[in-house]
């Protein structure tokens, strides 16, 4: 079976997506996953740098980390969804109802528990461009 690098079959599409993450590994090793999938990724490393990205670009969805070194990723969703319609995917190490329900009232379409099961990433995001 020949591999499609510049379309993710979960997907059927290239998405732009910007990752906030403050972990720079996680960072990278997401970055790297989703660009090798044929997406269009850009990178944030905190809450500042996406806000500032999320000024100058468009993008189909934001996967964020809710604990970020300088601020929270609540506000990042909420203040991305403020802006433009934009799909929204938290990768959080807090996974409870509770934790569910408050990333939802933020702006959240999706919660993923880390670490993130690459597979169950690519399935939201094939939701996301059907």
């Amino acid at each position: 079976m020949s591999e499609d690098r510049t379309r993710d079959s979960y997907s059927g599409k290239s998405l732009r997506i910007l990752v906030v993450e403050d972990h720079s590994e996680t960072l990278q090793a997401l970055s790297r996953l989703l660009s090798h999938f044929g997406h269009d990724v850009s990178v944030a490393d905190g809450a500042r740098s996406a806000q500032s990205i999320l000024d100058s670009k468009e993008f189909d969805v934001v996967l964020c980390d809710i604990a970020l070194a300088d601020g929270s990723g609540y506000d990042v969703i909420a203040d991305a969804k403020r802006k433009r319609p934009v799909k929204a995917v938290a990768l959080s190490g807090f996974a409870a109802t509770q934790d569910i329900e408050r990333g939802r009232k933020a702006g959240f379409d999706f919660h993923l528990a880390k670490p993130v099961d690459f597979h169950e990433l690519r399935a939201v995001l094939g939701q996301i461009a059907a």
